[in-house]
This record gives C-alpha cells, sequence and structure tokens, in this order.
C-alpha cells in the first residue's frame, strides 16, 4: 500500500525546471531615501521618488513570489531600507516565505527597540555600512555628522541581539590608508565577516572617479593586507575581499553572470538583473505590479538579453573564459566603450583596456577633486 502510495503520488507530482534555474538572491531597493549622501552610491543618477515607491502589499507580495520562485536569500537594500515605515511588515512577509534575510543598512536611522522587533520577527543578518574608522573622515565623505558614532553603537546591538554581522567597507582613496584599523573595527564589533569593497564605477561612483580612485600601488599594498589578515583571522572573521576593476587582469563576471543569480527590483517596482541596468539605453524592464517574478525571470526580455553567451562578440566569444566572467560588466562596457555588447575594458583582452587603464593611472596621481554628492535634490550635472 505504501509502495502504491507512493509511486502514485510520484506520477502525480511534476517537476518544476525552475527551481534549477532559480536566482540565489533578490536584492530589493525598498526606497532611494537616505540620509547619507555616499559619492560612491551606487543607487542610479535619476533617484526614484516616495511617491513612486511599491506599497507594503507590493512588496509582501514579491516576497511571496520570491518564496515560490526558489530565491533563497532577500537582500532588504536602497537607499535607507530603515526609511520604510512598513519595514517590520516586509520582513515578516519575507521570513514567511522561507527566505534569509539581510538587512543592508547605515544603521543611523535604527533605534534598539526597533531591531529588537525585526530580530523578534526573524530578520537574520544585518550587513551594516562603514565610511572609515576615522570619525571625522566617515562623517567627511557620507556628508552626515555623527554618523560613525551610531554605527558602532548599531554594531553592538546586532551582537547583542544574536543576529548574525557583516560589516561593509567601501575602500577609495580617500579612505585606504585605513585598512588595518577597519579590519581591527570588524573584529571588536564582533563581526562574522568583512567585505573590503573596493569601489566600482558606475553611477555615482563614474561621476566622482577621480576623487576616489586609488594609485596601483596603493591597491596592491591593500591586496596585501587582506592576504595576510584572511589567514591571520582564520576562524575569527571571513574576509572578502573585491578588486577594483580598473587594476584587475579579468573582469568579475556581472552579478555573478547576467540573469544568472541575482534579480534587483526598484522602489517603483521594476525588475533588473543588475542595479545598473537602468544606465542601459532601449532596455525595457517589467514592473512586479504588472507581472510575476517567476515570469519576469524567466521569459522577461532585459534578463535575456545578454544571458548565457551566445549575444557575445570577440574577443569573449572565442575566449575559455566566456562562461567565468561572461564578458564582465555590460554598464561598465557600454559607459566606457559606447557598446554594452563590447568587452567589459576591465578585461586585459579587451581592445580599449590599455586607454582605460591609463584614465586610472593619471586620475588617482592628480589631486582629488571635491565630492559630487548623491542628493535627492537634483541630478548632478554631466
Amino acid at each position: 500500500m505504501n509502495e502504491m502510495s507512493t509511486s502514485s503520488h510520484a506520477v502525480e507530482l511534476e517537476a518544476d525546471p525552475v527551481c534549477a534555474r532559480a536566482p540565489v538572491g533578490l536584492l530589493a531597493e525598498l526606497t532611494h531615501r537616505c540620509p547619507l549622501q555616499c559619492p560612491y552610491c551606487s543607487n542610479p543618477l535619476e533617484l526614484e521618488r516616495v511617491n513612486t515607491e511599491l506599497s507594503t502589499e507590493d512588496w509582501c507580495r514579491v516576497m511571496r513570489q520570491a518564496g515560490e520562485l526558489g530565491v533563497l536569500q532577500v537582500h532588504l537594500s536602497g537607499g535607507e531600507p530603515t526609511a520604510r515605515k512598513d519595514l517590520e511588515e516586509i520582513v515578516k512577509a519575507a521570513v514567511d516565505a522561507g527566505l534569509y534575510t539581510n538587512l543592508i543598512t547605515a544603521g543611523v536611522l535604527l533605534t534598539k527597540e526597533r531591531l529588537q522587533r525585526l530580530a523578534d520577527i526573524g530578520l537574520d543578518h544585518v550587513q551594516l555600512s562603514i565610511q572609515d574608522v576615522d570619525a571625522e573622515n566617515a562623517d567627511r565623505i557620507a556628508a552626515y555628522k555623527g554618523g560613525a558614532a551610531k554605527k558602532h553603537e548599531v554594531a553592538g546591538w546586532v551582537k547583542e541581539l544574536g543576529l548574525a554581522l557583516t560589516i561593509n567597507a567601501p575602500l577609495h582613496r580617500q579612505n585606504i590608508a585605513s585598512l588595518p584599523r577597519i579590519i581591527d573595527y570588524a573584529v571588536e564589533v564582533g563581526a562574522g565577516r568583512l567585505e573590503i569593497a573596493h569601489i566600482q564605477y558606475y553611477a555615482w561612483a563614474l561621476k566622482n572617479r577621480a576623487a576616489l580612485m586609488p594609485t596601483e600601488e596603493a591597491f596592491m599594498e591593500t591586496a596585501r593586507i587582506a592576504r595576510d589578515a584572511k589567514e591571520r583571522l582564520k576562524g575569527i572573521l571571513v574576509i572578502d575581499f573585491v578588486v577594483p576593476d580598473y587594476y584587475a587582469k579579468f573582469p568579475k563576471p556581472c552579478m555573478g553572470g547576467w540573469g544568472r543569480g541575482i534579480m534587483n527590483v526598484t522602489p517603483s517596482g521594476r525588475v533588473l538583473p543588475c542595479h545598473a541596468a537602468e544606465s542601459l539605453p532601449g532596455l525595457q524592464f517589467d514592473n512586479v505590479k504588472d507581472r510575476g517574478l517567476r515570469e519576469i525571470w524567466l521569459e522577461g526580455d532585459a534578463f535575456n538579453l545578454y544571458r548565457g553567451t551566445d549575444w557575445m562578440k570577440e574577443p569573449c566569444k572565442s575566449c575559455p573564459r566566456k562562461e567565468i566572467d561572461f564578458g564582465g560588466c555590460r554598464c561598465q562596457a557600454l559607459a566606457l566603450t559606447g557598446d554594452a555588447a563590447n568587452t567589459d575594458p576591465g578585461c586585459s583582452l579587451s581592445p580599449h583596456h590599455a586607454d582605460w587603464a591609463k584614465v586610472a593611472r593619471e586620475e588617482s596621481h592628480n589631486a582629488a577633486p571635491d565630492f559630487i554628492y548623491r542628493r535627492m535634490a537634483a541630478k548632478p550635472a554631466s
């Protein structure tokens, strides 16, 4: 009887192939509002206004659909996600959908009471960004007074409440000398992971490239420091080190490969293959208010345009690395070569690489210009 029942059940159930192709993660940009004005912000130059943001009901539906699609992790980001008064309801919907929840925050708007509520709902992880361990320089970079002290306090609350903690430290020429102290800071606050993320130059960071670009010599020193710290702190702190594309031999795969592992939902509900994809002209992005996540992921024109390798031109087309880095970043290729289908100029095999690397060498050795701060009020001049 049991044998027959099991066999019959197996016949009735049809394997769902979407699970094998489902994105691992969903980046949910809940809002573009943020009290910080970081000049390397990855948000687009045209920030979305509060009156265009998805409703609570919309976001809760997105979480349910993500769980049904087979997504494992949701990264609640912004802007500053804690600017949303309904964050607790969104987190609950994500938890109920079986998603691992990661709050990506600057921390400055959090109270201990609100963090406690989020922890009680089931929040799993907090990724806390810092601008520097030198408080004065951190506040200057973020254009936010008192931010560094508040972040340190928030890190303490995260550990006290038993949540997992990652420290994210974007690195550039104006804080690069602080790396040894940043590593010590991560250990001191009890983080399990430290992301040493050299700035990637698109959106606001591209506007500020000359103010942010470190010299190659300074970058190489950070690589040495990070390598030594990884060995020294094994079992204590996991360190992820993100190389700046300008000094790399080969590019990173865009989001692990376009349309392969990540979906990004903007504050107004557009679904992107990567968070900078709106910089590519002519792409049409589906909206979660009109179409379900599953259908967008499998059939969306934007997701399929650069998915796989068929779209590639030379030298990518015949390169043995084409299914490793997938040609690199489409947005960077467009911004720096004029054609999104070109090889990312971060690749040493790109015909544009030498000119591109020359820009980095020149800008990094010139005096740093003033920051163009990220502000909601207006798009910075070209």
